[in-house]
């Protein structure tokens, strides 16, 4: 998950409720039920790289100075997503446990963690060792993915997200949901045999859209499997607005002039949309504690009724 900065304040009424159609409209039923679970016997994956893939999960020593540079860079998505905690720089172990446990769940036992974690000789190895790709993609498309990794590193500008020609994922947000969202690329791009391929195609336009749709749509019906009914309505009330940026920067392409206000237009749909989503949620969970209480006290009443 990457989001893009805002260059400018201009927005108009109509472009932000065309977004706000839109975005609501994509993401009204994002959420599949049952989850289905990732198992290891249907990935493609590299012997090679899981032969040096040892811990998991690695996290980065604290950098008091570069942490808090991080922290300052990340004010503006802190805002747009209306969450303090977003690259904050400083990921909790609740966070740790909630990836490990939906890694675990998924089998996806080749991905790479790294939690605050700036890493660029170790990701190089994993890159080589990656032969679930392709090496034309891994060269080329693999090599620019991890250069820009090295010279513009998440620790100070954040951004997590998930690299498939390393099998890696960056997280520098100590929230749940983002971890479990980044590990839902993973899986999706473990499902894929031409993966480099398929990593292109992130590139084109509009193409964003149907990527981080499927992680999004994994994420949140994991936690609606895995989690509590707070874990579900908290990453509806994170994933929707993120998944706005998307929308706002894809449309913005074709209508280059109103680039910036279709942009907050999606952020402020996908907010509205979450948290429609997350009191539906709510309503949803009452009413069925409330039939569930009516049917354990239905015997006992048609008892006594007889007596």
């Amino acid at each position: 998950m990457v989001f893009a900065t805002i260059s400018q304040r201009i927005h108009t009424p109509f472009s932000c409720g065309l977004s706000c159609y839109v975005v609501c409209l994509l993401l009204s039923g994002c959420v599949t039920a049952p989850y289905h679970y990732g198992a290891h016997g249907r990935y493609y994956e590299s012997q090679q790289l899981a032969d040096i893939t040892e811990a998991q999960i690695e996290r980065g020593r604290p950098r008091r100075f570069i942490d808090g540079v991080g922290w300052v860079v990340g004010i503006p998505d802190k805002i747009l997503l209306w969450n303090r905690r977003i690259e904050n720089h400083n990921v909790s172990p609740e966070t740790e446990q909630a990836i490990a446990d939906y890694l675990t769940k998924n089998e996806l036992t080749t991905v790479k963690v790294r939690l605050n974690q700036y890493a660029p000789r170790q990701d190089w190895k994993r890159l080589v060792a990656n032969k679930s790709v392709g090496w034309g993609w891994k060269y080329t498309l693999g090599t620019g993915s991890w250069l820009g990794e090295t010279l513009l590193p998440g620790r100070l500008i954040g951004g997590d997200h998930f690299n498939p020609f390393t099998n890696t994922l960056h997280i520098y947000s100590d929230v749940p949901a983002v971890a479990i969202h980044e590990g839902g690329h993973a899986k999706d791009f473990a499902r894929r045999y031409y993966k480099g391929t398929y990593a292109a195609g992130y590139l084109l336009p509009i193409a964003p859209l149907w990527y981080e749709a499927v992680a999004t749509n994994d994420a949140v019906s994991y936690l609606r499997a895995e989690g509590t009914v707070e874990d579900e309505q908290a990453a509806d009330r994170l994933l929707y607005p993120a998944y706005g940026t998307y929308l706002g920067d894809s449309v913005s392409t074709f209508v280059p002039g109103l680039g910036t206000p279709l942009y907050l237009g999606g952020v402020l749909a996908g907010h509205i949309a979450g948290r429609v989503q997350a009191r539906r949620i709510a309503k949803h969970h009452a009413e069925s504690a409330i039939q569930q209480a009516g049917y354990e006290e239905s015997p006992t009443t048609e008892f006594e009724s007889v007596r």
